[in-house]
């Protein structure tokens, strides 16, 4: 063996190894729902490593079907660690909530107040719980499908609250269609919303209607969605994209080839971290 390759050897020898970071589950009691929500927190490395610094937040949200584990099941910790050993993403601490079918939204017959749950009880339990930024600046929201929907939701309704949001395929439609051919859509949409499901609740909840009004400028805005969306998410896509547009609100749309799948999820997933991390200010 010569020289070069022995010192190369060496060197990759004595590299330190990627310090891994952990999940850390449990649940919150809350008045506004009728059962103890579990909640995952995946923790950066840095975590631990450094024990008295509070690091930023990212609130992710399933989709329907999804729990707070998904992440974990689907893999998708796993592209986490690996953007933020390859320095794409800073370190953050993740935070995925239980929603069951809820749509993040106060149902329509008022016994599941997940909205109250998650802005009166969940961000401040966890930020008392974990070291967490408990300013605008430190909180980003982020979800997939009915958690895209529930994301967006939040940030336009509750911009002082967040700095940054990224839905990808989120749930976004200005009202529901009506027929035969939308059997699918109404099973995916679930109870939240009344049954059979109100088209006045569906209207009066979407993202549209705070897109519309409220003060959204200095809010970073991400979203995207695949051409081929089984539920035609992508023209509510694309409606929403026309709409911050009009208003002349800053924000990043993008329509990727792709369906309504975990597979697209994870194409892209690491451009919307991205996107979070810079909007929290770590890269």
């Amino acid at each position: 063996m010569n020289n070069s390759i022995r010192v190369l050897v060496v060197a990759l020898l004595t590299l330190p190894a990627f310090a891994a970071g952990r999940v850390e589950c449990g649940t919150v009691k809350s008045q506004y729902m009728p059962a103890p929500v579990g909640y995952c927190a995946l923790l950066p490395p840095g975590y631990d490593a450094q024990p008295t610094k509070k690091f930023p937040t990212l609130y992710y949200l399933h989709g329907l079907g999804g729990d707070q584990s998904f992440l974990v099941s689907s893999g998708g910790w796993n592209l986490i660690e690996e953007a933020q050993r390859q320095k794409k993403i800073g370190e953050m601490v993740v935070i995925t909530p239980d929603a069951r079918a809820s749509f993040y939204i106060n149902s329509q017959d008022g016994r599941v107040r997940y909205e109250d749950f998650f802005i009166r009880d969940l961000i401040p339990q966890m930020e008392k719980k974990f070291r967490l930024v408990s300013t605008r600046s430190g909180r980003a929201i982020g979800g997939i499908s009915m958690g895209g929907y529930g994301a967006l939701r939040f940030a336009f309704k509750y911009p002082h609250m967040f700095s940054t949001v990224a839905a990808q395929m989120p749930a976004l439609l200005q009202q529901l269609p009506h027929g035969a051919s939308s059997a699918g859509l109404m099973s995916f949409i679930g109870p939240a919303f009344g049954r059979p499901a109100d088209e006045a609740y569906w209207k009066a909840n979407t993202p549209f209607v705070f897109a519309r009004t409220a003060d959204l400028h200095g809010l970073k805005i991400y979203f995207n969605c695949g051409d081929r969306d089984d539920y035609g998410f992508d023209a509510g896509t694309r409606e929403m994209d026309k709409l911050l547009t009009e208003r002349h609100v800053l924000h990043e749309a993008h329509i990727y080839p792709g369906g309504h799948d975990w597979q697209f999820v994870a194409a892209h997933m690491e451009e919307a971290l991205a996107f979070v991390s810079k909007g929290l200010g770590l890269k």
